[in-house]
């Protein structure tokens, strides 16, 4: 069951009124039951995010990829401060020299470079990287549940 959950919620989340009783009713589940299950897949960290993913540039939004070479003992906290951005649609360690990468939407390239020296003012980090895509080439990307195995996967599943 939680192979379907996933599956249906990232290739076709139904845009609803009450989209979790849509999925509920794909699944043979009641709503309260799907929604339990969904959040019991987001507290374990299985699921991050539920949301929509537009085109920024066709809504007319500049966006960029940013790398910072950040002391490690420093990364949580300057992640922190940089994910108090609503502009931020996440951001990730990484190892090697740059080790923290995010990415930046917003209306316009000065907007883009006021957030970037704000971050810099707040962190005192000046290594900093802005990365803006020449081309697009990811277009979709999604994932096939049916023979996930690891343990907190795996913990779900022995739940159902």
């Amino acid at each position: 069951m939680v192979t379907k959950i996933l599956n249906l919620i990232q290739n076709s989340f139904p845009i609803q009124e009450r989209p979790f009783a849509v999925l509920a009713d794909k699944t043979g589940l009641s709503e309260g039951e799907a929604i339990h299950r969904i959040k019991e897949l987001k507290k374990r960290g299985i699921i991050r995010r539920i949301g929509a993913i537009f085109d920024s540039r066709s809504l007319g939004y500049s966006s960029t990829l940013v790398a910072m070479r950040v002391p490690s003992p420093r990364v949580e906290e300057v992640a922190r401060l940089v994910s108090r951005y609503p502009n931020v649609t996440h951001n990730y360690e990484r190892d090697g020299e740059y080790n923290l990468w995010f990415t930046l939407i917003a209306e316009s390239e000065e907007r883009i470079r006021q957030i970037r020296g704000e971050i810099v003012g707040a962190s005192g980090i000046q290594d900093i990287l802005n990365l803006p895509a020449k081309n697009i080439f990811k277009i979709q990307v999604n994932f096939s549940f049916e023979e996930a195995g690891s343990r907190e996967f795996q913990e779900v599943r022995d739940t159902e």
